[in-house]
C-alpha cells in the first residue's frame, strides 16, 4: 500500500507534492532574500564580504550597492590617477581608491578616493583603513544621491575626515567640503577662476573644468600643472632610469 503523499508505491518515505505555482512562489522568495546575516559585527562583516562584494557596514547592518556606470569609474579614475601622482611627487602620504573600506565608529564605507596624510599612515590596515581619511572623494549617481548627500555627510563629519568632496558627472556639479574648528562642514566655494584649493592635501588645486571634459584631459598634463617642478623631476628621473633618454 502507498504511503499518503508518496509517488512511487515502493518508497518507504513520502514524497509531498507541491503545488507549481507555490514552487515558483517559494523560488522567487529565496533567490531574494538577502545572503547575509541581519546583524552583523564589523570584523564578521570583513570575513563574510569578498573582493567583489559591492556592500558597506552601518551599525551592524549591510548596506548593498548597485554596481557604477562607466561615467563615474571612469572619472574615479581620473582623479585617483591625478591625486596618486601628485601625492608621489610630493611624498605626501597615500591614495586609495575603492573599492576599500574605510572604517568609522559606526560604520565601514568604501568612497571612490581616499587620501591619508603622512601623520595617519598608523591607520592603514591590510583591508580598511581604521579611521578617517584625510580627505575623502564620492562620486554621486543616481542611486547613491541620499546616502552622499545624508548619511555619509554626517558619518564624515562626526567621524573626523577634514575634508569631504562630492561630484556630481551627471550635473556637472561639485561641492566641497571643510571641517572648521568646532568640526562642523563648511562649504568652499572654488575662486573666480573655477579653481578649488584643497586643504587637507597640502598645495593641491584643482580646475573644476578639468573633471567635465570629454574626453578627461591627461593625467599628465594635470598634474604637471599641479605639481610643476616636483613632478617634472619625478617623471625625468624615472625616464632615466627606464633608459629612455639615453636613447637617440
Amino acid at each position: 500500500m502507498a504511503l499518503a503523499g508518496s509517488t512511487n508505491p515502493s518508497d518507504h518515505e513520502p514524497t509531498w507534492q507541491v503545488p507549481a505555482r507555490l514552487r515558483l512562489e517559494l523560488l522567487a522568495w529565496l533567490s531574494a532574500a538577502p545572503q547575509q546575516p541581519a546583524l552583523m559585527s564589523y570584523d564578521e562583516f570583513l570575513e563574510w564580504a569578498d573582493e567583489d562584494t559591492l556592500a558597506e557596514w552601518v551599525k551592524g547592518s549591510v548596506v548593498m550597492a548597485s554596481p557604477a556606470s562607466l561615467e563615474h569609474q571612469d572619472l574615479a579614475l581620473f582623479l585617483g590617477s591625478v591625486l596618486s601622482a601628485y601625492v608621489a611627487a610630493k611624498d605626501l602620504g597615500k591614495i586609495i581608491v575603492a573599492p576599500f573600506q574605510m572604517k568609522l565608529p559606526d560604520s565601514g564605507r568604501e568612497p571612490d578616493v581616499i587620501y591619508l596624510a603622512p601623520e595617519h599612515m598608523a591607520r592603514l590596515r591590510q583591508t580598511y583603513v581604521d579611521g578617517p581619511g584625510d580627505l575623502v572623494v564620492e562620486i554621486v549617481s543616481p542611486e547613491s544621491q541620499g546616502r552622499d548627500r545624508g548619511d555619509k555627510f554626517y558619518e564624515y563629519q562626526q567621524g573626523g575626515v577634514l575634508e569631504y568632496w562630492l561630484l556630481d558627472p551627471a550635473d556637472q556639479r561639485a561641492e566641497f567640503y571643510q571641517r572648521d574648528e568646532h568640526g562642523i562642514y563648511q562649504q568652499v566655494a572654488p575662486d573666480a577662476d573655477g579653481v578649488y584649493h584643497a586643504r587637507a592635501l597640502p598645495g593641491f588645486w584643482l580646475k573644476l573644468s578639468w573633471l567635465w571634459q570629454d574626453p578627461l584631459p591627461a593625467v599628465e598634463d594635470v598634474v604637471l600643472s599641479v605639481a610643476g617642478q616636483a613632478y617634472a623631476h619625478a617623471l625625468i628621473d624615472r625616464l632615466r632610469r627606464k633608459g629612455f633618454l639615453d636613447q637617440p
